[in-house]
């Protein structure tokens, strides 16, 4: 009976194991057609792979879309044909132990960015996996991270010298504090940029 016992736990496990695996390579499904979909502006296919109320988080502190904000930015550029490339080149996935839940991070390469690091949650639903938030990020190296916050210091202090310059009145128009899907793909500089998009996937100079 003993022996019987030991043969049902190592096959529960084995079981186990195997649906673990299957679930990871699902969610990893997922994230490629998610990016996939972006480099083809697939309006269709890159939704469809995200929640009703999926967050997305860019690069800058202030690029925070969720819902029918995230859909709308998207649609306004994938209807133009505009979209954006990010190749992942390295993925960790783990799935919580109720099968209905995973998290994930990824490493990203870019043509104007470099490497990148994508990293959210991913939620199990009756049509499979889906996206529940996105944070784009670029990581810095710790050699130069003293510097970083020394720039964005001094930049935020020449932000806060030019706010209400003009009879009291921001000197950041609401175009611009209001960033668009845009900033975090491959698209040509604007005629007109703000150094508000130092972070962004622009090259330098914009």
């Amino acid at each position: 009976m003993k022996y019987l016992s030991t043969r049902f736990a190592l096959l529960f496990l084995f079981l186990s194991a195997g649906s673990l695996a299957s679930e990871t390579t699902d969610v990893a499904v997922t994230l490629d057609t998610f990016h996939r979909a972006a480099a083809s502006a697939d309006l269709e296919s890159y939704l469809e792979v995200t929640t009703e109320d999926v967050v997305f988080l860019g690069t800058d502190g202030s690029e925070r879309w969720q819902g029918k904000a995230f859909r709308t930015f998207v649609e306004g550029h994938f209807s133009a044909g505009r979209g954006w490339v990010y190749t992942p080149v390295g993925r960790n996935i783990e799935i919580a132990s109720d099968g209905a839940t995973a998290w994930f991070d990824e490493s990203l390469d870019n043509a104007s960015l470099g490497r990148c690091r994508g990293s959210g949650v991913a939620v199990k639903t009756d049509g499979g996996w889906r996206i529940a938030q996105y944070n784009l990020s670029m990581p810095v190296p710790n050699a130069m991270v003293e510097q970083v916050v020394a720039d964005i210091a001094a930049l935020e202090a020449t932000e806060g010298e030019g706010a209400g310059t003009a009879a009291g009145q921001s000197s950041v128009t609401q175009e611009e504090s209001s960033p668009s899907l845009e900033q975090v793909g491959e698209e040509p500089p604007p005629a007109k940029c703000s150094r508000r998009r130092f972070k962004t996937n622009r090259k330098g100079g914009c």
